[in-house]
């Protein structure tokens, strides 16, 4: 138990999920929540001289479906793996936290909405002014920006994130603040030496490798500044990773947006109904025509933050127009749309190193999308529009590097084998075929070494002791060839060895693992290839979603008989 209540030392305030084997397993306090939790048996683990331990776990490839469980309930959870193969570990299993999952700072499917943020918003307060950051971690989004004291329960209700970091020493007077807007918001309360601007400058400045934030347009939000440094600090703590695909920072102006406090918002239904079943009935469900999840995301971000300056506005209102009397380019291009997966969500997780190899396949499937919708797009001229088709990047070279490294149908996890397509890497088609082929190549060397050495009798065997052998009898011990080596002499006959056999072996009983090891080693690379275009498949994403919630505007407008607006 030492290791574990090290690690647990480690990672106070959280359910610590500790690999043992197949199972993660759950002790003291945390086995008596995960059991009340989850709904798993309550047990007990002998601890020598000292008490029984309350132990609860369940098998490891359940963790998709119970993780999630213990998240909503309101816990951070940290999943504490194996890091080495216990049949070759010296010693005690090494083990190591590979990740903290927080309400705000998750990258599982499991427990994010597809169609809404999921946000990590800190604050920090000083001379009366707020600094705010949101970030989330699973599109790659990262803003800040400052707001009087007074108005920050009014941007926290805006933006609606689902946990808020907080100094330990503010948490008397935000607590009772944030509980008052939504009791289910995670607050999480920080170390008050966190919150230190020339800790938050220098943090921010290592992860983006500049010198300076003036190109952020934020280097003079000092509170804001502070703000952020907590939010990445946090992000790096629980993700216990390179945060590549966070490559920028953007300042947020909250006075470009309109903003709707709480009543207003349930007044107007805006997100949920009062009459019907959640999201059904709402303002939301009515407009919502979107294809993809990245268009559902900023079609609930523009109802949510209504624009105030009438330019935007009005470009919003031309593009639509323009959907709407091109029918026929419209409807094309939303079917290319609908073969477009969650290109934001997916190239966090391959950045992070959580994408598996299903959607790095979902990820060239879209991108293979891309060509039609720029060309759809070329027929229009609003500046939106044709900005979005200029802006779209096929990535070609990136395509087609994943389509010839994995297969078009690929397992859910790399652990299953078969992800590299067969022709990729010369030296894993030999391991395959040795793999599954070693039987015919032993029956070869076989035939070969019979008719090289005369002798009819001549076997190819395998035993545990020895490994692979060529048996030969005591009636043609003149006829062994000079390169064969002696390894045994019985009654009736010799067995030998050649370095050809003793190679070959060696590579027959290794090949499953180094199939393994090397197409995870391939998978890692082509994962690094993709992630170097984050930035291209970011703006990707943003021009994808752009083009979609227009086009479920113009889609409502012909299906509800909408006219264009004026607007002064």
């Amino acid at each position: 138990m030492s290791q574990y209540l090290r690690i647990k030392e480690a990672n106070p305030d959280t359910i610590l999920l500790f690999r043992v084997g197949d199972f993660f397993e759950t002790f003291e306090n945390d086995a008596k929540i995960a059991s009340k939790v989850l709904g798993i048996t309550l047990t007990k683990r002998a601890n020598g001289a000292a008490e029984d331990v309350p132990l609860a776990g369940f098998p490891h490839h359940a963790i998709d479906s119970y993780l999630p469980k213990l998240v909503r309930a309101g816990y951070r959870v940290a999943v504490c793996e194996q890091m080495e193969n216990p049949k070759f570990a010296k010693g005690i299993v090494k083990r190591e936290v590979i990740e903290v999952v927080t309400p705000g700072a998750t990258l599982s499917d499991k427990l994010l909405d597809h169609k809404k943020n999921n946000y990590l918003l800190s604050v920090f307060i000083k001379d009366e002014v707020a600094g705010i950051s949101f970030t989330d971690v699973s599109t790659g989004e990262f803003f800040t920006f400052e707001v009087p004291e007074s108005d920050l329960q009014q941007q926290i209700e805006s933006i609606a994130p689902a946990e808020i970091l907080i100094q330990k020493k503010e948490k008397d007077y935000l607590t009772p603040v944030i509980s008052n807007i939504n009791s289910s918001i995670r607050i999480t309360k920080m170390d008050d030496w966190i919150f230190n601007y020339d800790y938050a400058n220098e943090l921010l400045l290592n992860h983006f490798g500049t010198v300076t934030l003036k190109g952020f347009g934020i280097e003079h939000l000092q509170n804001g500044i502070v703000a952020s440094g907590a939010a990445l600090n946090y992000l790096q703590e629980t993700q216990k990773v390179n945060l590549t695909h966070l490559n920028r920072i953007s300042l947020y102006n909250p006075s470009e947006y309109m903003i709707l406090d709480s009543s207003t918002r349930r007044n107007l239904e805006i997100s949920y109904s009062m009459h019907g079943d959640g999201r059904e009935g709402s303002l939301i469900s009515i407009l919502d025509k979107t294809t993809t999840a990245m268009g559902g995301r900023l079609l609930k971000k523009w109802i949510s933050a209504p624009l105030r300056d009438l330019k935007k506005i009005q470009s919003r209102l031309d593009s639509v127009e323009e959907l709407l009397k091109n029918k026929s380019q419209r409807k094309k291009i939303e079917t290319e749309l609908k073969e477009v997966g969650d290109i934001e969500r997916i190239i966090s997780r391959i950045c992070t190193g959580r994408a598996n190899p299903r959607e790095v396949v979902a990820l060239k499937t879209s991108l293979k999308k891309i060509p039609a919708i720029k060309e759809h797009l070329s027929n229009f001229k609003t500046d939106a529009l044709s900005k979005t088709s200029r802006e779209l990047n096929p990535l070609e070279n990136l395509v087609e590097r994943i389509q010839n490294a994995v297969i078009d149908s690929p397992p859910a996890t790399l652990v299953d084998g078969g992800v590299i397509r067969n022709g990729f890497s010369p030296e894993l088609d030999e391991l395959r075929n040795i793999a599954f082929h070693g039987k015919d190549w032993i029956a070869k060397l076989q035939k070969t070494e019979r008719e090289r050495s005369g002798i009819p009798s001549l076997k190819v065997s395998f035993n545990n002791v020895f490994g692979y052998y060529i048996d030969i009898s005591n009636a043609h011990k003149e006829k062994v060839p000079e390169n064969y080596i002696r390894k045994q002499t019985l009654v009736n006959s010799e067995r030998y060895i050649t370095p050809e056999l003793k190679e070959y072996e060696d590579k027959i009983l290794n090949a499953e693992e180094k199939i393994h090891e090397l197409e995870s080693e391939l998978f890692d690379e082509l994962r690094k290839f993709v992630a170097a275009e984050a930035v291209a498949i970011q703006n990707n994403a943003r021009m994808i979603a752009l083009i979609d919630c227009l086009i479920s505007f113009a889609e409502c407008a012909e299906a509800y008989k909408y006219s264009k607006p004026e607007v002064h």
